[in-house]
């Protein structure tokens, strides 16, 4: 099964919006270019680019932008991926070993980088905090549901026939260390914000008392809806990327799998 261990970040100060991953989060710096910087969690690679026309990023916006995935079989998943997408694109990544081998795009549009390799992260570790969670919005849910259960491996997790049973959109899916939460992009809810693809993170985090003390003195800190299944708290970094931090209830990884602190 495919893992997620790769995040890609645009910014237009990406050395400042790293301090902040370091200072507030605990991740460790992995390279460090004129232009961009990578950090890890000891599990995932977070590249955060400068904003710049040389990315040749078909939508160049700053804010959470594309995920990569490590595979077992390369060849395997793009022969799964052509004959779920006959018309998918295949694209060699240019960028080294650490960010990746293939990139294709998912049935919306959104960039997948797909690697056999660690992704700069060779001995991953289990510590906190850490990368838990990745919430994508999509025009159909359903669909990128099947693209990532049919070509990736994901399993769709129990939250999400809790939803479907609701009568709503939204799908969850896991591949025992990650979910995928995939929202609907167009819905009349309070609290929704319609960024289209990664809309948003989360981590597991200990110590949440005095964490949450010292990013508040910097950041805004708001409580999670008290019917939401995953996380306890919604901030966002200096850029207004969105993250969830999460001690007690945790995320839902894989079928009847919870990953938690406490």
């Amino acid at each position: 099964m495919a893992q997620f261990k790769y995040l890609a970040v645009l910014s237009d100060e990406p050395a400042a919006l790293a301090r902040f991953y370091v200072d507030h989060l605990g991740l460790t710096e992995i390279e460090r270019s004129a232009d961009d910087i990578s950090l890890t969690d000891g599990f995932c690679h977070f590249a955060f680019f400068r904003m710049r026309g040389a990315l040749n990023e078909a939508r160049l916006e700053a804010g959470l932008h594309h995920v990569g995935l490590q595979v077992g079989d390369l060849d395997a998943v793009l022969a799964r991926y052509r004959a779920h997408h006959p018309l998918g694109v295949t694209v060699e990544e240019t960028r080294g070993p650490a960010h990746g081998e293939v990139r294709i795009l998912d049935p919306e549009g959104n960039p997948i980088i797909l690697s056999e390799g660690d992704f700069g992260v060779p001995e991953p570790s289990m510590r906190f905090p850490r990368m838990v969670h990745i919430a994508m919005n999509a025009y159909l849910p359903q669909t990128v549901l099947e693209f990532y259960t049919e070509v990736l491996g994901f399993r769709e997790v129990g939250q999400s026939y809790v939803w479907r049973n609701m009568g709503k959109l939204n799908r969850f899916a896991g591949e025992g260390h990650c979910n995928l939460a995939i929202h609907p992009f167009i819905v009349d809810e309070p609290g929704h914000e319609g960024r289209f693809g990664v809309n948003h993170i989360g981590f597991l985090a200990d110590d949440m008392e005095a964490r949450l003390g010292r990013l508040s003195a910097v950041v805004d800190v708001a409580k999670r809806p008290a019917n939401r299944p995953y996380a306890e708290y919604r901030l966002r970094d200096p850029d207004g990327n969105m993250f969830d931090l999460s001690q007690r209830k945790g995320w839902e990884v894989d079928v009847e799998k919870w990953d938690m602190v406490a």
